[in-house]
């Protein structure tokens, strides 16, 4: 599975942004995916993540109530809608995905993801 994020930029505080993931390679549908960000000088965290049905996610407690992730498995992409902005989700953002057979189960660690994409900056400023 290869993974390309994109939809960063810069907002204001409050404003928002949504990102997009679009897989191709195998079949998308069987596979998780997350969300991670790492700011500047401080290690990768974990965001969010979607079971390959969109039946499960689980957010951090940080963005929990402002971020939204979805999935159209059709399109073969993931979304990661970020409302109500604030300078401390200034980071670069990667998507990434595991192979998983329950849809009902999905982690954060990140030794879990087998495949990630290429970064995409979001700025928020005060």
């Amino acid at each position: 599975v290869q993974l390309q994020a994109s939809g960063g930029g810069s907002v204001q505080t409050g404003g928002s942004l949504r990102l997009s993931c679009v897989a191709t390679g195998r079949a998308f549908s069987n596979y998780n995916c997350g969300w991670f960000r790492q700011a500047p000088g401080k290690e990768r965290e974990f965001v969010a993540v979607i079971s390959w049905s969109g039946g499960t996610t689980d957010y951090s407690d940080s963005v929990k109530g402002r971020f939204a992730i979805t999935r159209d498995n059709a399109k073969n992409t993931v979304y990661l809608q970020m409302n109500s902005l604030k300078p401390e989700d200034t980071a670069v953002y990667y998507c990434a995905s595991y192979y998983s057979i329950s849809p009902l189960v999905v982690v954060s660690e990140e030794y879990v993801y087998d495949y990630w994409g290429q970064e995409t900056l979001v700025t928020v400023s005060s």
